[in-house]
């Protein structure tokens, strides 16, 4: 039986998850706790979606121990919950049973799978290669970055009593540097600088058409795109979120161009938004550029050869460049590049 921390190492199987209701967790005094076991289960299994955390409690895999109102520890033993609505209060004990079809596999990846381009006592940044998920979701279980990071440096971890954890994110479809903390205390301060943008990025994207100035600053609001069946899809909008890119010309071609873009917000898609938004949207985006149907058809596998054809790559062509950020325990700046990978350098050269 495995205890489930909110981040738990998805690299090891999980048969029995235990997880107890605190006011604490949910930033509630603990006499005002009355969540939905559903509701409950998607904040600390937050890889599965809501339905499939429906389908597993309607299942007869979900078991609660239920505490009354005004105790902090459930008397009765644990039943089988078949309810996603069922209320739970403050000490209410909830087990989830994991069927074996929907267990997490244990990553194959050997430790060559994982390219550390820099590392010292407090951080790792490795370079992460285009289409590999950072973390499991969706149907996207058994081989992510975590994973690789956690089957290279499991016996570290051990001996640390703590499991490396991701700074920040970096789409499945997007390459390059990802910086990682080896203890809590740089986690907290890396976290802190990106959200403070004390942290320097730099993405290389290949756009498609030919920019006629060599740069500039798109200065344009982000928020959801209005009317669109993509839920995720996102649009320069009015009343969205002040986001801010600057963007240069490094190599011009035939029907493309090789672009530097420095994101100063961190908006979801920035730089894809962005760059659509000036006419020059990203080879290979399914999203953005195109009809949105092409993604839709995209993520069911229904793409016709000419669409594929017509986007140019199977990915949107956006790396991670460069990535600078103070070192939590020195002070010292520390700066990493990442080269172009190999489908990127292969199109500019076919274009």
């Amino acid at each position: 039986m495995r205890l489930f921390p909110k981040d738990r190492d998805l690299s090891e199987p999980a048969e029995r998850v235990e997880l107890t209701v605190r006011g604490s967790d949910l930033q509630l005094p603990f006499d005002e706790v009355h969540i939905r076991l559903d509701a409950f289960l998607q904040r600390f299994i937050h890889w599965r979606s809501r339905t499939s955390i429906q389908d597993l409690i309607r299942g007869g895999f979900v078991s609660v121990a239920a505490a009354e109102p005004g105790e902090r520890e459930p008397r009765a033993a644990a039943v089988v919950e078949r309810r996603p609505g069922r209320r739970l209060l403050h000490g209410s004990r909830v087990t989830i049973d994991i069927p074996e079809p929907l267990r997490v596999q244990r990553a194959v990846s050997a430790a060559s799978d994982l390219c550390v381009l820099y590392e010292d006592a407090e951080v790792l940044v490795v370079d992460k290669p285009p289409m590999l998920p950072v973390h499991p979701s969706g149907r996207h279980l058994a081989d992510t970055l975590i994973q690789r990071i956690h089957a290279t440096y499991g016996q570290e971890d051990e001996r640390r009593e703590f499991r490396i954890k991701l700074c920040h994110r970096l789409d499945r479809e997007t390459s390059g540097l990802v910086v990682c903390a080896r203890d809590p205390r740089s986690h907290a301060a890396i976290m802190a600088q990106f959200e403070n943008r004390d942290v320097d990025k730099e993405y290389h994207a290949i756009v498609r058409g030919v920019p006629a100035d060599d740069g500039g600053v798109i200065d344009l609001p982000i928020g959801s795109a209005r009317g669109s069946e993509v839920q995720l899809k996102m649009a320069a909008v009015a009343d969205g979120l002040p986001s801010r890119t600057t963007w240069s010309v490094i190599e011009r071609h035939a029907d493309c161009a090789l672009v530097s873009c420095k994101p100063f917000t961190g908006r979801q898609h920035q730089i894809r938004v962005h760059m659509d938004a000036i006419g020059h949207p990203l080879v290979g985006d399914k999203l953005y550029g195109v009809d949105e149907q092409v993604f839709l058809r995209a993520s069911t596998g229904d793409l016709t050869p000419a669409e594929l054809r017509a986007l140019g790559m199977p990915r949107h062509a956006l790396h991670n460049h460069r990535i600078a950020f103070t070192n939590p325990a020195t002070g010292e700046r520390i700066e990493v590049r990442s080269s172009l990978p190999q489908d990127m350098l292969h199109y500019l050269a076919e274009h």
